[in-house]
């Protein structure tokens, strides 16, 4: 059940990605973030859903071309922490970025998101 409600709010999260018009954005969010929501991504930490909409917004306004988000993992969450891996690809064959999020739910929402952009290489031993 817990991952159910995890799985809904991360999905809901990444729609604001899709959305067809900039102006579902912040509604979608709504849905999925608490409005204190912390949030660290590749510029460092913010706080609010404004915060975490103009990252959305500057993501969908990538220089190649409105993109696609998509989660391509299952939810891994053991207690109140999840996580799950995603996929940013942009039209014609553009930039492709993937990575691991990891997020913290409250009352069925998410409150805090951590951001890891890229893949991890492995160690040089």
């Amino acid at each position: 059940m817990q991952e159910e409600t995890a799985r809904s709010a991360i999905d809901t999260f990444i729609s604001a990605f899709n959305a067809s018009d900039d102006s579902y954005v912040t509604a979608l969010l709504s849905q999925a973030l608490t409005s204190d929501v912390v949030f660290w991504g590749p510029l460092g930490r913010s706080e609010g859903i404004a915060a975490v909409e103009r990252f959305v917004l500057d993501i969908r306004r990538h220089p190649a071309g409105t993109g696609t988000m998509v989660r391509c993992s299952a939810v891994d969450m053991p207690d109140e922490w999840a996580r799950y891996q995603w996929v940013f690809t942009t039209p014609h064959g553009g930039p492709r970025l993937a990575g691991t999020d990891v997020v913290h739910l409250r009352r069925s929402l998410i409150d805090q998101v951590i951001v890891f952009a890229g893949q991890i290489e492995p160690s040089a031993s």
